[in-house]
């Protein structure tokens, strides 16, 4: 196979195209993400945002988890081509992670987003992976999740910048909008830090 024949060109309207197998141009797009799941080790879904329609149901989504699960569960790699699309992956104790793009996706782009996310969401779990923690947190991982991608498009891949954004501080939550749990916690460290003085 030519070399060339792979490497990018530029048409006359300075539009970057590259070359698929069939030597026909494919147009880039800024859609690179299909999905994003987190999965636990029974292969259920703790998490799953799918950003187009080649999985239109919920059925049908739940079908490729569970195959995608069989499939990866066992096995050593971080990548893998599966039903004609990429697949990138990362376990940690009861979690998998997965982010899913075309079958002509770059997979260094994958994971580098697979990277991302599980990067933030061990900084947001504070290095506590697991299912339980996960739970707890739920909210946050969706954010993560949100800031990361958005309709399939890359938003962001540094797992720092992801943080910082979803962070949230109770001190910033109104009064009205906190936990009992969180309002007592509030009122027990400023008695400490008032007998402390």
């Amino acid at each position: 196979m030519n070399f060339n024949l792979l490497r990018a060109s530029i048409d006359t309207r300075r539009h970057v195209k590259t070359i698929n197998m069939d030597g026909g141009l494919l147009e880039p797009s800024p859609y690179s993400i299909k999905a994003i799941t987190i999965l636990d080790n029974d292969g259920n879904r703790l998490l799953a945002k799918y950003y187009d329609e080649t999985f239109p149901t919920a059925k049908e989504q739940k079908a490729f988890e569970k195959n995608l699960f069989n499939k990866t569960h066992r096995a050593n790699a971080e990548i893998i081509m599966f039903e004609g699309l990429t697949c990138v992956y990362k376990s940690n104790v009861d979690l998998f992670f997965y982010v899913v793009g075309s079958s002509m996706e770059n997979e260094l782009i994958l994971a580098s987003v697979l990277h991302a996310f599980y990067d933030s969401i061990s900084q947001i779990l504070r290095k506590n992976v697991e299912k339980r923690a996960l739970l707890d947190n739920l909210d946050a991982v969706f954010l993560a999740a949100d800031e990361l991608c958005d309709q399939g498009i890359i938003l962001e891949a540094d797992s720092n910048a992801i943080v910082q954004k979803v962070a949230i501080r109770n001190e910033d939550i109104p009064l009205g909008e906190q936990t009992m749990a969180q309002v007592l916690q509030s009122a027990k460290d400023q008695i400490k830090w008032s007998l402390l003085k």
